[in-house]
């Protein structure tokens, strides 16, 4: 059986026994017939989705599409492309400090005021102007899954009250997490919204204009989740009338047009979707590939196998 790897075999060490390798980059040179792979690991690159399309229609024996990203809803287009049987799995969990730490530091950066203090050292002004504190701000988590609660946990490390939100209410002896349903109610609440849930159709679009105009003014939103969760226009909009400030490691459409306002609105803070990629992406990777390969070849169970059905495409990463 044949596995591709976005990795050269030999630098990843452990791999189980009765594989047989290849190194596939995602370029156009392959490294055998892709009717031959049992095992596909998606390469992490921005072109991953350009470059599975082209192979996946040729991989008729594929039992595992493997993906290194959270999330899956990019996808979607390539579904009818895996042969009936195939099974789909994420990387689910692997980048969540990383991504966690993004989010925190985006949301520190806005509300300390970081993002003006660079202007005024580019203009070489020394000048004094108060920001918030982070301490005692009640900070919606909206998704509460992998990313969600490692956000939790760091914002809970810097004093805030932090509220967190899933799909679905529930209790547990470490938290009570409310409802998507009462966002409406939370929402007036928040002095600070931090974005960690999947691209559903349950949470597309979920922060358009009405959403956004129930926050108070000066909050903040940070969204390192998908792009999509967000109405672009309508939070360039509330941007602009220095209502509301906003950091975005994702955005719709993405990559940002050069010529779109949010790149130089005061307020917005723009970084272009870096969350997990750290000088541990690499080996964080390769440690979840070796695991996964074995229980693949063992025959055990897979971690983060996504159902999928022809008809239908959404993700509960927030539950």
């Amino acid at each position: 059986m044949t596995a591709w790897l976005p990795y050269p075999p030999g630098e990843i060490p452990g791999l189980p026994e009765g594989l047989s390798y290849q190194y596939w980059d995602g370029s156009d040179s392959l490294p055998g017939d892709p009717n031959d792979v049992r095992f596909l690991v998606g390469p992490p690159a921005p072109g991953v989705k350009y470059a599975l399309s082209h192979v996946l229609p040729r991989t008729a024996n594929l039992e595992v599409l493997q993906l290194l990203s959270s999330g899956y809803d990019n996808m979607a287009p390539l579904l009818d492309a895996m042969p009936p049987g195939a099974r789909l799995a994420t990387a689910r969990g692997v980048h969540r400090e990383a991504t966690a730490e993004l989010a925190v530091t985006l949301l520190l950066a806005l509300l300390r005021g970081l993002d003006h203090f660079i202007g005024q050292q580019a203009d070489h002004e020394w000048k004094l102007k108060i920001f918030p504190t982070l301490v005692g701000k009640r900070v919606l988590v909206v998704g509460y899954g992998a990313v969600g609660t490692a956000v939790a946990a760091r914002l809970n490390a810097f004093g805030c009250e932090v509220v967190p939100v899933a799909r679905a209410g529930r209790t547990t002896p470490a938290d009570h997490v409310h409802g998507v349903a009462a966002l409406p109610e939370l929402l007036p609440t928040a002095d600070a919204v931090v974005l960690c849930a999947p691209l559903t159709e349950a949470t597309r679009g979920m922060f358009g204009a009405d959403s956004l105009a129930l926050l108070k003014d000066g909050a903040v939103l940070v969204n390192t989740a998908r792009g999509e969760l967000v109405d672009t226009s309508a939070v360039t909009r509330e941007v602009r009338a220095g209502r509301l400030r906003v950091a975005l490691d994702v955005t719709d459409p993405e990559p940002l047009p050069a010529d779109h306002p949010l790149w130089n609105l005061p307020g917005a803070l723009i970084t272009p979707h870096v969350a997990a990629f750290t000088d541990a992406f690499r080996p964080m990777t390769m440690d979840f590939l070796r695991r996964q390969l074995h229980r693949y070849a063992h025959g055990e169970e897979l971690e983060s196998v996504i159902p999928i059905t022809r008809k239908h495409w959404a993700g509960d990463q927030a539950a």
